[in-house]
């Protein structure tokens, strides 16, 4: 019987709009090598148009698990009273998508330093049997993370392509951009579902505007 392989990874980890997504892609040891044919990369490393096109053949020989995390559920974790923060938030659904697709081996792109405790974390927490691997930069040096990324990727690239048609230009989404940063500062009030309000960057504009309107009376 051929073992199964998962590889799990997230895209939108730093955005102050719009949701993380963590993607788990499972494949049967014999068809990695379909991985390889296709040229598969961390999504980083890979175009656009590229990521769009291989998205479709991944999921044509993957099982394919995709899990939204809202602003809310990461100003919850990042804000909250609870113990979580967004690294234990992104472990809890990590072992959701390996329940569910019970592989034989997870390879995991840890976002924390501590791989040991994460990886310690997780395995406590595991209703299956599973050899686990937990790096960081896996999704660089395990292609059935990097196949994860581009899954994760697409879905965020989607989701970003909808909050335009909903709500105008948003931008990417990265507190870095200029465009995300003006669509923020005038509408940080108008749509609370779309921003995460954990971010620095939101609390600042937040805080600039009640410091002009104290100095307007």
């Amino acid at each position: 019987m051929a073992k199964t392989i998962l590889g799990i990874d997230e895209a939108g980890r730093g955005p102050v709009i719009g949701s993380l997504f963590i993607a788990g892609t499972m494949f049967d040891e014999k068809d990695v090598k379909k991985l390889k044919e296709l040229d598969v990369k961390d999504s980083k490393l890979v175009p656009h148009k590229k990521r769009l096109v291989l998205d479709v053949e991944i999921q044509k020989i993957a099982k394919v698990k995709v899990i939204e995390i809202t602003p809310k559920e990461i100003d919850d974790a990042v804000d909250g009273d609870n113990e979580l923060n967004l690294n234990w938030l992104e472990a809890e659904k990590t072992i959701e998508i390996i329940n569910e697709l019970k592989p034989d081996t997870a390879i995991i792109d840890c976002p924390s330093v501590n791989t040991e405790k994460y990886e310690e974390y997780i395995r406590e927490r595991l209703k299956v049997k599973v050899n686990l691997i937990v790096e960081n930069k896996a999704d660089e040096n395990y292609i059935e993370c990097a196949a994860a990324s581009i899954i994760a990727k697409v879905a965020r690239e989607n989701q970003v392509e909808e909050l335009k048609k909903k709500y105008g230009d948003i931008g990417p989404g990265y507190p870095s951009n200029s465009t995300t940063q003006q669509f923020l500062k005038e509408n940080y009030n108008k749509h609370p579902e779309i921003f995460r309000k954990s971010w620095s960057t939101y609390k600042k504009v937040v805080i600039n505007k009640k410091q002009k309107n104290l100095g307007e009376f």
